[in-house]
């Protein structure tokens, strides 16, 4: 049984997207976990004061019309403190998304929350930890087979093959041809292979990284050319930089 020396609070947010910097928490739920074993639950939708795209709707199912009244996070930002005050935290890839997310937002309400006494619990690192996802542990779990002289690129393409296929043959699901599996586990559709740019929610090219992430390649590139020439001098993968400069050139078609 989990021994508690002070509560424990594992968050869950709910978001207008994925970028820490531009999107806004529109649900959060926190379940307190006290050292006696009970339990306080505190749910709130949150008016995000920015448009939910409808990609994320398709996700999360909390559309627009449901935080048009809801209280904004600065309104419920002291409530929400004061329920985490003296909590450890925890949650799944919370490291990663929740705790930031939730810090920015406490950041942009202007209140002061310090985390450094606490102690942060990710589940999914737990889970990655205690089950690797390597291909030695795939090897094992899907085929029962000890891989042998891993990082041999033909013994190791094999077992890749060994293992889709008993994937294949244990997840009914996934069907039988590449259509149908991809269809089950999703597509990503990139512009460059190195991912230094992405496509939005409505299918235009975006800036992955730097000072412009989030923001339209070519309208950036129509607007400040010289961003181009820094690109193309710098430390970025070749087809990165093909990529590049067909935005750049559909930048100056756009520009005429």
């Amino acid at each position: 049984m989990l021994q508690l020396s002070r509560p424990i609070a594992f968050i869950d947010l709910e978001a207008t997207g994925i970028n820490l910097s531009t999107d806004r928490i529109v649900e959060i739920a926190i379940v307190k976990i006290l050292p006696d074993g009970s339990r306080q639950v505190k749910r709130k939708l949150i008016n995000p004061q920015m448009n939910i795209p409808q990609v994320v709707i398709d996700i999360h199912g909390i559309t627009n019309e449901m935080v048009k009244d809801a209280p904004t996070f600065k309104q419920a930002s002291n409530e929400i403190k004061q329920f985490l005050e003296n909590c450890d935290l925890g949650g799944y890839n919370s490291n990663r998304f929740d705790i930031p997310l939730l810090m920015e937002e406490f950041l942009r309400a202007e209140l002061d929350v310090d985390l450094t006494d606490r102690r942060m619990v990710d589940v999914q690192h737990i889970f990655y930890t205690m089950e690797p996802r390597t291909l030695s542990a795939a090897y094992k779990f899907f085929c029962n087979k000890e891989l042998e002289n891993a990082h041999s690129a033909e013994v190791d393409i094999k077992a890749t093959i060994e293992v889709f296929e008993a994937q294949v043959e244990r997840y009914e699901k996934l069907g039988n041809t590449v259509d149908s599996i991809l269809a089950t586990i999703g597509e990503e559709k990139i512009v460059d292979y190195a991912r230094r740019f992405s496509f939005d929610d409505k299918g235009v090219e975006v800036f992955n990284f730097g000072k412009y992430k989030g923001k339209s390649v070519i309208d950036t590139l129509k607007n400040e050319p010289q961003y181009y020439d820094w690109m193309m001098k710098g430390d970025f993968p070749m087809h990165t930089k093909k990529k590049l400069t067909e935005l750049f050139n559909r930048a100056l078609l756009k520009n005429k």
